[in-house]
């Protein structure tokens, strides 16, 4: 993969700020002239990764950082998704469908399921009070 363009986004984990980071990130892509619906698959991944890091990493009333970065090639965008919270101690298991950490009845545990979904590739890592989700996403 040969990158022709990157980005970096540094936001709080704040539910207002799932919006903006879904809005970045397919401006960015567009440059690489996706679908439409591709766009819209992509952005409703990074929703589910975003709110992810909000509800499940910093527990939805701390404050914390997502750091979120991209690099474009002619034909797919990778997007790296990280926070600095308290991590997932069973990768395998949170990817289950329905599988969640929030209440009974709060959370559907379909993030990862939609991630999948709606991108090529999902990737997990978590160690020590870093989770990194990588999505990539082919045209």
């Amino acid at each position: 993969m040969s990158v022709i363009n990157s980005m970096k986004l540094n936001i709080e984990a704040k539910s207002q700020n799932e919006s903006f980071a879904r809005s970045v990130i397919a401006s960015f892509f567009v440059q690489i002239n996706p679908t439409l619906e591709q766009i819209e698959d992509l952005k409703t991944a990074v929703s589910e990764a975003v709110t992810n890091c909000i509800v499940h990493a910093y527990g939805g009333s701390q404050s914390g950082a997502i750091d979120i970065s991209c690099d474009l090639s002619e034909n797919n965008i990778e997007i790296r998704i990280t926070d600095y919270g308290k991590g997932i101690e069973d990768i395998g298991k949170a990817m289950q469908p329905f599988f969640t950490t929030g209440t009974e009845g709060e959370r559907s545990g379909m993030g990862f399921t939609v991630m999948q979904a709606f991108c090529d590739k999902v990737n997990v890592t978590s160690q020590n009070g870093q989770t990194t989700v990588t999505l990539t996403k082919n045209i």
